[in-house]
């Protein structure tokens, strides 16, 4: 069989199928690249399957993708409980023992990691548009994903969390607040003893780009999806001239908030993100870089 290497899950795969059979990317297709280098990620195609272990996924849907999954006897995943769309009685579910004080909330409301143990068929979905993105990982192989782009994973892949280490302070006294523009935590998926298989729901489009050693981006903190481990991020701040156009604040008052990604490495954002809208003067911050212009 000939083999070709997927350039999106850079996993080598058969080219005679219609998509790769690990990640669900369409085989067929010119890659779109942006004049600044950046590749988008194309829509897995409705009723695409992807592979892993005994078991497949099949992805169902183009406006609010459903990831329906067919469970054999020894496989397992794990997802946080409101993504859960439907399971059939057969499909053991179960909570996840979590190390240390692992506490996510969404919406102000807890979130509880299950595990899903086949054989069985369930099936797991965002609640907003977007697309399902997958990245199948080989042994040994890391990656970090922001908090709450996770769906799901296979059970040999080792699941933990940092903090982002990026935030800055404003206001003073009783109005001191911190802020976390990358989120506070972020995840870290690592497959283990063998491949494995990691899904997220990413809100609007996708585009990945390759960073060399060395060569670094500004992008809006909150469009970071995933990266490999090796890329360093840091905080930067631009600082434009007012202009004088508001004489009640400070002259380099108005700012940017960015986050710097340095290679080698490769890097995925989203076109939906949160822009930090808040003006006031920053007091203090993780490490960062600055420009005053």
């Amino acid at each position: 069989m000939n083999q070709y290497v997927c350039r999106f899950c850079r996993q080598p795969s058969d080219p005679n199928s219609p998509t790769c059979p690990l990640c669900g990317a369409p085989v067929d297709i010119r890659d779109v690249v942006s004049e600044s280098g950046w590749i988008e990620q194309p829509p897995i195609r409705d009723m695409a399957r992807i592979q892993f272990g005994q078991s497949h996924c099949q992805i169902e849907g183009t406006m609010v993708p459903v990831a329906d999954f067919t469970l054999a006897q020894q496989d397992m995943i794990y997802f946080s409980h409101h993504a859960l769309l439907w399971t059939d009685p057969g499909t053991r579910l179960a909570n996840m023992s979590m190390r240390g004080g692992w506490k996510r909330m969404k919406a102000g409301l807890p979130l509880i990691m299950m595990e899903a143990h086949g054989p069985g068929h369930m099936a797991l979905s965002d609640n907003h548009a977007g697309e399902v993105i997958a990245l199948p990982l080989q042994h040994g192989q890391q990656m970090w994903v922001r908090e709450h782009g996770f769906l799901c994973a296979t059970g040999n892949i080792r699941y933990d969390w940092d903090q982002t280490h990026i935030w800055y302070v404003t206001g003073t006294g009783d109005d001191k607040e911190t802020h976390y523009p990358m989120g506070q935590y972020g995840d870290i998926f690592t497959a283990t003893d063998r491949p494995g298989l990691v899904l997220l729901h990413s809100p609007g489009n996708t585009f990945i780009r390759d960073l060399g050693p060395g060569e670094s981006l500004l992008i809006q903190p909150s469009s970071l999806l995933y990266r490999d481990v090796s890329v360093r991020v840091n905080l930067h701040l631009e600082y434009p001239r007012n202009m004088g156009f508001a004489f009640w604040h400070p002259r380099w008052s108005y700012r940017n908030i960015w986050v710097r990604l340095t290679g080698p490495g490769r890097v995925a954002v989203q076109s939906v993100y949160e822009r930090p809208e808040n003006t006031d003067t920053i007091q203090n911050s993780s490490y960062a870089t600055h420009h005053r212009w």
